[in-house]
Order: structure tokens, then sequence, then C-alpha cells
């Protein structure tokens, strides 16, 4: 499922759902990078 994250104020990543940690943040898998980041 693509999902969409903001990392810092303005950078958006959008990419496959990897795991939800438990501080409510995301990972996304873009490629072979993993971003972390708050949902959008």
């Amino acid at each position: 499922m693509l999902k969409t994250i903001v990392i810092g104020s303005c950078v958006s990543v959008q990419g496959l759902l990897e795991k939800t940690l438990p501080d409510g943040r995301i990972s996304v898998r873009v490629g072979q990078q993993i971003y972390t980041g708050r949902p959008a």
C-alpha cells in the first residue's frame, strides 16, 4: 500500500508501507531506501 510521509518541515516521501512504529511514525520503502517520518 502506498503511503506518504513528511520528513522535516517540507519534504514528503511516497512509498510502500514497511512498518508502523510505536511512536506513531511509519516507515516506507522507495527502491532500496527506507525512510521514516510522520504520516501526511
